[in-house]
């Protein structure tokens, strides 16, 4: 059956639009991430730290609102109808290419490998929108793989470490199956500086969002190019 927006709207919530993007975002609270939450724990980790869960964000009640209706909204049976929908609307004037651009989880990260499947499914039908899905959780990206499922051209899946000045660190179990996917690390020095082994291959790129451009990507989309095998970002 058809949907309007509004009804899509009321099934997953609104989108986000950050302005340090090119396009959308959806997240959920990082009150709900299964390995950030575990790390929040960890002096030195990246989610230590997380911007997510500053007091704004736990008691900014519209956003507290948004992030249920998102939470409920992900179980929903119709949640992918709601997502291709709402996507489609947003981004039907865009016709300028470098503006066709999401984000999954600007807070917040996938749930399961049902989860996963959902995210996959709603970029399999917005094949003209590129997709960029940062996650810490490497056990259900490899389950999801190995299962047998792929994960589509248009969506790149880059996985997060887990500390800061630190590369990710991948379990032998899971190497023959997320190996290969680019990762994202966070430093407070130049990668170059710290020596971190993970510059020395091709395609990796140092985020200057914060220190060149009013920390807004601008030109940039390294983070949603499978091309480019890491990319860095500054501590701040």
């Amino acid at each position: 059956m058809a949907m309007t927006v509004a009804e899509a709207k009321s099934i997953a919530g609104s989108l986000g639009h950050p302005s340090k993007l090119p396009g959308y975002s959806y997240g959920i609270s990082a009150q709900n991430c299964q390995t950030g939450s575990k790390l929040r724990k960890v002096p030195g980790s990246v989610c230590a730290s997380c911007y997510a869960m500053t007091d704004w964000y736990r008691s900014w009640e519209p956003l507290l609102e948004g992030h249920r209706r998102r939470w409920n909204g992900i179980h929903h049976p119709r949640w992918v109808d709601a997502m291709v929908r709402m996507i489609d609307a947003a981004y039907a004037k865009q016709t300028d290419p470098k503006e066709r651009y999401f984000r999954w989880h600007d807070s917040g990260d996938i749930q399961g490998t049902w989860h996963l499947d959902r995210i996959v499914q709603v970029c399999e039908r917005t094949p003209s929108i590129t997709h960029w899905l940062p996650t810490r959780e490497y056990a259900i990206v490899g389950a999801y793989l190995a299962s047998g499922k792929t994960i589509p051209r248009n969506l790149v899946v880059r996985l997060s470490a887990h500390m800061i000045d630190s590369e990710p660190v991948i379990p032998a179990e899971l190497q023959a199956t997320i190996g290969h996917l680019p990762v994202s690390t966070v430093s407070t020095a130049s990668l170059r500086v710290l020596g971190m082994q993970i510059v020395e291959g091709k395609g990796s790129v140092e985020c200057r969002a914060v220190e060149a451009r009013d920390n807004k990507c601008g030109p940039c989309r390294a983070c949603w190019d499978p091309r480019v095998r890491s990319v860095n970002y500054p501590a701040h």
